[in-house]
């Protein structure tokens, strides 16, 4: 097609759910997008991907409820392309797997309007994948076939030759399959396919919400109906799915999902959320603070002309490195500019943080917190050494107060402050979750204030895992009347969530 990326279509496969199986490519177009026309199953961390700025059209269809008709969802991103636009077309799996993407594409051939295809990561194996279930195997087959269930199998004439497809010796995946379930048994048991054949249903399948129903051929309609199971899912069909009972993974892990809440602040989530969505759990994106730089700025001021007599600079988090960095820059100044001052970070995230500013930490102690960053540096240091304290404006006094007692001369620059985000649905979050995170004491104080008053928070903690990154943390959400269930011993958020599933871990 052409070369020029204005006026484009992107045909693009956003996998069946989880936001890891996205492709480099689909990312990459995804974040350069103006016009976004997504499907039901590109969930939100899927669409997340596209500038905020970007216009975003709904345009999913599920069985017997359309947003918009395909006729429409055509001619709407051809206009778009013609008006100069890039436009993503996000389809649930691959969009040239029974998702119409052959279609779109002749009618952007027909309107002369240049196109790529951005191939998806299918859920006709990958929910299978994910519930233990491999589509070959040596012993049980060595050949697959993919087909919709979602024609009438009990029309006078089929597209589908039943007689090919009950073939015990090759695995059998159906999609859109769930509504005609029970006729399709009975078709492929008339056609010669053992009643007692393993079948397996996955819903929702690479999701925290996937479930799984296994059974046998002549019986799976009735045990789908039982389980409540509904679109979208994969029917897998062949000796293949009994192996789930010996592969299962996914939906085998301690934290398989559970709904945790996630308060920190929202550009500092992202990764968090990411490293739970792998343990099959659903995080709920709730930030009880956010980042913002402070007003008063003549501390920083004075402080920066004279950077090269301090002995130590201190950061006690990765906003406060971030927030030195930029004042730096806008000074016309690097990390050169450190000189021969000691750094040190009070864990491994900021330490992470500080070398990509092109600086590694002389100093980071081995418990994440306060008191052992003092007694560290005091351990280093000499009566009378100027110490550069760059920190949240609301941190706790302990640190400056450790090192002044000890004879170093402290100078604190309150580096950013966090204020409350307004919030309608916090109430609702709070309630939809399983487990509530809280990664530092400003966040306790963010969930509280949310909340709307003393006994709120108690009464919406009730019944539910309060999960905290430290001691300090705890002691907060202790104040505020939590009852708390899990303290990570290391404190970062991989230590919260390895906490997490030791805890849940040990209730099964």
């Amino acid at each position: 097609m052409g070369t020029s990326d204005r006026g484009r279509v992107f045909l693009v496969g956003a996998g069946p759910g989880d936001p890891g199986l996205l492709t480099l490519r689909a990312a990459e177009v995804l974040e350069s997008t103006e016009v976004l026309l997504y499907d039901a199953l590109a969930g939100d961390a899927i669409v997340a991907f596209a500038p905020t700025a970007c216009e975003r059209i709904y345009v999913g269809k599920r069985a017997g409820e359309h947003a918009m008709p395909q006729s429409e969802i055509e001619r709407l991103m051809i206009a778009k392309a013609q008006a100069g636009y890039r436009v993503v077309r996000l389809k649930g799996g691959d969009p040239f797997v029974f998702g119409r993407g052959g279609e779109e594409a002749q009618a952007l051939v027909a309107a002369r309007v240049p196109f790529e295809i951005v191939p998806g990561v299918s859920s006709s194996y990958a929910a299978p994948a994910y519930a233990g279930i491999p589509i070959t195997h040596r012993e049980y087959a060595a050949s697959f076939t993919v087909a919709t269930g979602h024609e009438d199998p009990s029309k006078a004439v089929s597209s589908l030759d039943w007689a090919k497809l009950a073939d015990p010796a090759r695995t059998l995946v159906l999609l859109m399959a769930t509504a005609n379930l029970r006729e399709i048994a009975s078709q492929l048991i008339a056609h010669g396919l053992p009643p007692q054949t393993p079948v397996a249903v996955v819903q929702d399948g690479t999701r925290p919400s996937q479930r799984t129903v296994l059974g046998r051929l002549d019986a799976i309609a009735d045990d789908v109906a039982a389980a409540a199971i509904g679109a979208p899912a994969v029917v897998v069909i062949g000796g293949v799915a009994a192996l789930r009972t010996q592969l299962r993974w996914f939906d085998a892990g301690a934290l398989f999902g559970k709904r945790v809440l996630i308060t920190r602040a929202g550009e500092q989530s992202a990764e968090f959320a990411r490293a739970l969505l792998a343990r099959g759990a659903q995080p709920i994106l709730a930030p009880t603070i956010a980042i913002v730089p402070v007003d008063e700025t003549s501390a920083a001021e004075r402080a920066f002309p004279e950077l090269s007599s301090f002995a130590w600079l201190i950061f006690t988090s990765q906003n406060g490195v971030d927030a030195f960095f930029a004042r730096l820059a806008a000074r016309g100044g690097d990390a050169r500019s450190i000189g021969r001052a000691k750094v040190a970070a009070i864990g491994d995230r900021t330490a992470a943080r500080l070398r990509t500013c092109g600086v590694i930490a002389d100093l980071v102690p081995a418990e994440f917190i306060s008191e052992e960053i003092a007694r560290e540096v005091i351990a280093c240091s000499s009566a009378g050494d100027r110490v550069l304290l760059y920190r949240a404006q609301e941190a706790r006094d302990v640190l400056p107060q450790m090192l002044q007692d000890a004879g170093l001369t402290v100078t604190i620059v309150p580096a950013y402050t966090t204020v409350i985000p307004p919030d309608a649905h916090f109430a609702q979050k709070v309630s939809e979750a399983d487990v509530l995170t809280f990664t530092s004491a400003s966040t306790i104080r963010g969930f509280v204030t949310l909340l709307g008053d003393r006994i709120a928070p108690s009464q919406a903690a009730n019944g539910k895992c309060v999960a905290c990154i430290g001691p300090i943390t705890a002691s907060a959400a202790a104040e505020a009347g939590l009852n708390i269930d899990v303290v990570a011993s290391v404190h970062t958020t991989a230590g919260l969530l390895d906490a997490l599933e030791i805890h849940y871990a040990a209730r099964t």
